[in-house]
């Protein structure tokens, strides 16, 4: 090993994980340092960024990303690199055909020979052979933002006239031209236009960088922007300022997600514990003893581990369909008191399967509506009787649940609650279909329109 060697750390930029380890077999066995490897472009700028290399070596391709911006970076900062791809020299692009590109495999002796060539001895100055074409220009900035999905804008403070680039005006879906901040705003969301209004008039008063993000109408769908620059007047031209804008719908869609998740635990969390407080006082009322108890509600929390396995089977078994009347029977069991499941809870439909996606979310409508009937309904009255019958056809199945014998049913006020709004949006966005309730003083009537197709899928 040499010294040149020794004092060298190389850039590592490979998204297959057998070719990144192979890489850097290579140079540790050449007695180069590897920093890496970094499997896309936003981690290898970042290494750039933030530490010293003295030469790459870049794969051509990062699953679908190219790596032309990495290797700008590193022109920029003067320091040497080779590609390394799978593919012929005639598909890497023109502005790239000066740089050393090594065909996909090769001996480590091949990139110890092009490292060599690349790397200046006695010092630690890379060479510039090859910086004379890689400059920052605009293209190159171009191919930059584009891989980072950035918009570019410029606001004039005196004018309020806002320049925006090809991208930020599809992402608003504005026609091309100079706009104002009064006419993005016929964009913005109505519940956050004030807050952006604001936000944006308080920029040129912050210290250091900004950040906001808001909802946009675009047709028919909504989406969330992120909009960034630097307060203070830091970076302004004349009487411009810079910024950016990001389309962040999709991570703002998963934060509402998971949201939506946390949510429904809590919520199923404390249906759970109702339901086993209402289990118990069942046992309780048609058991002598405290183990004869302690027996009963065993049973019945067991059907209703039998009904989350038939909903939700392991992951080793195969997937398969589940009988409709075999679900709510198993859904239903836990709720029929002291008899069986018929002299309680009368279950009649016909012969229909019901899919794995499909049986989870009727089993979350099911198990909210028995949790309401045990909670409020006919089953917390041991007189009370449910009966669920069905209807289907070649598109359609219709589900009506009755409840008689129970309190006397006085229809809600006010707006629905979380468990309500749960069960209509899963029958709607995962059945597609509707619920509808009838409040007769008898009993509530619930009717569930269920696509077929979706119910069997």
């Amino acid at each position: 090993m040499s010294a040149l060697e020794s004092a060298r750390r190389i850039l590592v930029v490979e998204d297959e994980v057998m070719v990144a380890w192979a890489l850097e077999d290579m140079l540790t066995g050449l007695g180069y340092s590897v920093v890496g490897p970094a499997a896309r472009v936003d981690q290898a700028l970042s290494l750039i960024e933030n530490g010293f290399v003295d030469a790459a070596v870049l794969d051509i391709n990062l699953d679908g990303e190219k790596s032309y911006p990495i290797a700008d970076a590193l022109a920029a900062r003067g320091v040497p690199f080779v590609f390394s791809t799978g593919y012929n020299k005639q598909r890497v692009h023109k502005d790239y055909l000066a740089y050393t590109t090594l065909q996909k495999p090769f001996e480590g002796s091949t990139l110890g020979k092009a490292l060599t060539e690349l790397l200046v001895p006695g010092t630690t100055t890379p060479s510039t052979q090859h910086h004379d074409t890689a400059v920052w220009d605009a293209h190159r900035l171009r191919i930059a933002t584009d891989a980072a999905g950035v918009a570019l804008w410029s606001w004039n403070v005196d004018t309020d006239q806002i320049s925006m680039d090809e991208r930020a005006h599809e992402l608003w879906g504005v026609p091309s031209g100079i706009v104002t901040f009064r006419d993005l705003s016929a964009r913005i969301h109505p519940e956050d236009l004030d807050r952006v209004r604001a936000a944006f008039s308080a920029t040129r008063d912050i210290l250091g960088g900004y950040e906001v993000d808001f909802r946009i109408l675009h047709g028919s769908d909504v989406r969330w922007i992120s909009a960034r620059g630097r307060g203070d007047d830091q970076g302004i031209v004349g009487r411009v300022m810079f910024g950016v804008f990001l389309n962040v719908t999709e991570r703002k869609m998963a934060e509402e997600a998971r949201e939506m998740i946390a949510g429904e635990m809590g919520h199923r969390v404390k249906n759970l514990f109702a339901i086993a407080s209402a289990l118990t006082g069942i046992s309780a009322r048609t058991s002598k003893t405290t183990s004869e108890m302690a027996g009963d509600l065993t049973l019945r929390l067991t059907a209703l581990s039998r009904a989350h396995d038939l909903v939700r089977p392991v992951l080793s078994e195969p997937k398969k369909a589940a009988l409709l009347g075999d679900l709510l029977a198993a859904l239903l069991a836990p709720y029929t008191g002291d008899g069986p499941l018929n002299a309680r809870v009368k279950v009649s439909v016909p012969e229909l399967l019901v899919g794995e996606a499909s049986a989870t979310t009727l089993a979350l409508v099911v198990h909210e509506l028995a949790t309401n009937s045990i909670k409020y309904g006919a089953l917390s009255k041991s007189s009370g009787t449910l009966d669920v019958s069905c209807q289907a056809d070649d598109r359609d199945v219709v589900i009506v649940w009755k409840e008689e014998g129970g309190p006397a049913v006085v229809a809600p006020t006010g707006p629905a609650g979380f468990g309500s709004q749960l069960i209509a949006k899963s029958m709607a966005g995962q059945l597609g279909g509707t619920i509808a309730f009838d409040w007769p003083q008898s009993g509530v009537v619930v009717t569930l329109h269920v696509s077929k197709a979706r119910l069997n899928g």
